[in-house]
């Protein structure tokens, strides 16, 4: 991130140096040239690049400067004795009018983006709440990266509630992107959300975000999905809805998927005919972590075609901290593709704290 945010300004004094860069060039080389070759208009090259980059207040200095840099060699090489040097003080004229106006547009549209941004960074808050950082035994931890980067926003979901069956856990996967998949993924939350608290179990709980998403939902879109509940005993109960399995990683180092009985379609395809999943157990004891990930990271691609290896980079979990854990996780992850991702990735660890 450092290394980054060091390029992005030096990239910055580069931009902001190039116009007075290219008068000085055009300058020199309309004095060695002569002004007979008629390079003098080139001049208007300096306001020309600050339209593009800079402010309109900096567009206006520039192009003063190089009104004043072209009266100057005018006067100099006797063009003002002719049209051309006041065909050339035109053109810089002009080229500043044009950066300026240019520069206040481009400004304009920045300040609505920022607006956007904020509004979905909020909107982002509310539908993706902060995850509580503890639940009795349990640390909890949790990294969102949306594919969408000016929205910071996606149709990948996550959310933990404490009920008085414990703690239960929703992590899921809109198929598609854009504002359909951020509504579906609220109407997942919102009926995880209440049913979490009223449900008995977590098929219980499964039925009734399975109803209000089929509620939602046209044609074949669908979520894959996959619960948890974490009570007071030595074991974790999930149900999955098509979604991948959860990483399980043991304090010896023992690492391994917690796949279920029999793959289940996604929530929204019940009207398919296909049997609902079966909740079923994994043991879940101090020391022992539960990742639990979407597709965008296990897909995630390097240069040469190749997935990303979670279960080859469990050791980047070993952190005490659980965030500077999944920090090491995401960091890994973007250091594997390259550059940045190409769909949403959210990743949500939990880890039973070791016995004293």
């Amino acid at each position: 991130m450092t290394v980054e945010k060091g390029e992005q300004r030096t990239g910055s004094r580069a931009l902001a140096v190039l116009p007075y860069a290219v008068m000085a060039v055009v300058t020199t080389v309309d004095l060695t040239a002569g002004p007979g070759v008629g390079f003098l208009p080139l001049v208007s090259l300096g306001p020309a690049f600050a339209g593009l980059v800079g402010g309109w207040q900096r567009t206006a200095v520039v192009g003063l400067t190089a009104f004043v840099l072209c009266l100057g060699l005018g006067v100099h090489s006797g063009l003002f004795e002719s049209r051309r040097g006041l065909t050339a003080l035109l053109s810089v004229a002009g080229v500043t009018a044009a950066g300026v106006a240019a520069a206040v547009m481009r400004q304009r549209r920045e300040a609505e983006l920022a607006s956007v941004r904020s509004i979905a960074e909020v909107a982002q808050r509310v539908l993706l709440r902060p995850v509580p950082r503890g639940a009795g035994p349990l640390r909890i931890a949790v990294s969102y990266t949306s594919a969408v980067a000016e929205a910071r926003i996606g149709g990948d979901l996550y959310e933990v509630v404490t009920s008085p069956a414990g703690v239960r856990i929703i992590v899921g996967d809109v198929q598609g992107k854009g504002l359909e998949a951020v509504e579906s993924a609220a109407v997942v939350l919102g009926a995880f959300r209440e049913a979490a608290h009223d449900e008995p179990d977590l098929p219980a709980v499964g039925e009734r975000v399975e109803r209000a998403l089929n509620r939602h939902l046209s044609g074949e879109r669908f979520v894959t999905a996959v619960l948890a509940e974490i009570g007071d005993g030595p074991r974790a109960t999930l149900l999955n809805f098509g979604h991948p399995a959860p990483l399980v990683v043991r304090p010896d180092g023992t690492v391994g998927f917690a796949a279920p009985p029999d793959r289940a379609l996604p929530l929204g395809l019940t009207l398919h005919g296909a049997a609902a999943p079966v909740p079923y157990e994994v043991p879940f004891t101090p020391g022992d972590q539960l990742l639990f990930y979407t597709d965008g990271v296990t897909e995630a691609r390097d240069a040469a075609d190749r997935f990303y290896p979670l279960d080859e980079r469990a050791a980047l979990l070993k952190d005490p901290d659980p965030e500077a854990a999944l920090r090491s996780v995401r960091e890994d992850l973007v250091e594997h593709v390259e550059g940045p991702l190409h769909d949403d990735a959210a990743m949500l660890l939990v880890r039973y704290r070791q016995s004293r």
